[in-house]
């Protein structure tokens, strides 16, 4: 694996004896699109921030490129770019003028064509001589990833991308984080909308209380924590389950018409089939069947419930 960002033991205790952070360790790879999960003051933002160099860490050590963020300050925040949840411009400036300016705050030589290319993939060409007053929501959030995308920077830092966008424009901007990707730009995204983490990460991470509970690769934390859920639509109603058929997870609805299984697949219980089979010797017919398995919203629920920690 080769790493742009690691981070070990990262801890944070403020003043008041708050523990925001405790004992974080993440290492993150080079072109991945990395998703943190979390409720509001589970620690993502002070995360970031630490990473980005905006808030000091108690204790711990955060390396971008094996640049350590505290020791090598300038080169390590160099490799980074953020998109805040704020967005916080002068209004009265124009978009051209916005762009080039958050280059050169980071020493970066005049690029004229990089920053025309930069607003041409975002949408922004036709407006860069717009002052920024003038632009909407949506426009003023991709201004804000054109500034932080304009000093060329290997990890991009995602704090609520689409937090207030219509549905529309949030299907935009996943498209433009997967542009992003493909050019290899590491990115870090933190998102409320889990579906959003479903269409575009890589992997997921899920903190809780500062703690880094959980991270997996997409598909197999929905494979090893997604149940399964088999819903058949009865020919004939049932009075009850048979016997022999009283299976952990089968229910059978008030209405009496439809039997429900649900399932884990990594459990020792029957599968689809297996069911089928006994339901077709207890001479119990079915006019419609339908599988559903559990999207990332539910696990994400359960797993910030349950308080079960699966390690980092």
């Amino acid at each position: 694996m080769n790493a742009i960002l690691q981070i070990s033991n990262l801890c944070k205790k403020y003043q008041t004896g708050f523990q925001a952070l405790k004992d974080v360790n993440l290492t993150i790879s080079k072109g991945e699109i990395f998703a943190l999960l979390g409720q509001n003051g589970a620690g993502k933002t002070t995360l970031i921030s630490i990473i980005c160099g905006i808030v000091t860490p108690s204790s711990g050590q955060v390396l971008v490129d094996n640049q350590d963020i505290t020791k090598n300050y300038r080169q390590a925040r160099s490799l980074i770019g953020l998109v805040p949840q704020e967005i916080s411009t002068d209004s009265f400036e124009t978009v051209w003028n916005t762009v080039t300016f958050s280059r050169g705050l980071y020493g970066k030589a005049p690029n004229p064509q990089l920053i025309e290319r930069i607003l041409r993939d975002l949408s922004l060409w036709e407006k860069r001589d717009n002052k920024i007053m003038t632009l909407s929501g949506g426009m003023k959030r991709r201004l804000m990833i054109a500034k932080a995308l304009s000093h060329e920077p290997k990890v991009l830092f995602l704090d609520e991308p689409t937090a207030g966008v219509d549905v529309s424009l949030r299907r935009d901007m996943w498209e433009l984080v997967k542009v992003l990707k493909d050019a290899g730009t590491t990115i870090i995204l933190t998102t409320h909308y889990i579906e959003e983490a479903e269409e575009m990460a890589d992997r997921i991470g899920i903190i809780r209380n500062g703690e880094l509970i959980l991270v997996e690769e997409k598909t197999s934390l929905m494979t090893k924590l997604g149940k399964k859920e088999l819903t058949l639509q009865l020919q004939h109603p049932l009075e009850s389950i048979p016997q022999g058929l009283e299976l952990p997870g089968l229910k059978l609805s008030a209405d009496r018409f439809e039997l429900t299984y649900t399932f884990d697949s990594n459990s020792d219980q029957i599968g689809i089939a297996e069911l089928l089979q006994k339901l077709a010797s207890h001479q119990i017919t079915f006019k419609d069947l339908n599988t559903k398995q559990s999207s990332l919203e539910e696990i994400f629920v359960n797993l910030v419930n349950s308080g079960v920690h699966h390690g980092a």
